[in-house]
């Protein structure tokens, strides 16, 4: 990806994305803005939190990160580009649901079964 568009995401597009995560979880969960090295390592969101002190889930707390494809990153500054980006912040409650499926994560212990996960090469479909 093009270092301008890299830290366009970087300053415009991830904070939004870190900010919606964070108050998803009711401030219970760090959502951490992890800016773009090159192209091996993209720009990404971690989510952590510490489990939830009443319910019991899986083994290890939240440590997720999230990458998205460059190709679906170059859509957010093209022709509805920010109406797209403002229709996937508001499916991210349900996309997370979606992962929670997936991968062996339990959102409301804010727990999940590996020490890490990565949900990579996302896109911005809502």
């Amino acid at each position: 990806m093009d270092a301008d568009l890299a830290r366009r995401f970087d300053i415009e597009f991830a904070p939004r994305i870190a900010q919606t995560l964070a108050q998803i979880f009711e401030g219970r969960a760090h959502a951490e803005v992890v800016p773009c090295g090159d192209a091996e390592h993209p720009t990404a969101i971690v989510l952590r939190s510490a489990p939830h002190e009443h319910i019991r889930g899986y083994e290890h707390p939240l440590n997720i990160r999230f990458t998205w494809d460059p190709d679906e990153i170059k859509t957010l500054v093209g022709p509805h580009g920010r109406a797209r980006f403002a229709h996937y912040l508001e499916a991210l409650p349900r996309k997370l649901s979606a992962w929670e499926a997936a991968r062996d994560i339990d959102f409301a212990s804010r727990s999940q079964a590996e020490p890490a996960i990565l949900l990579g090469n996302l896109d911005f479909e809502g």
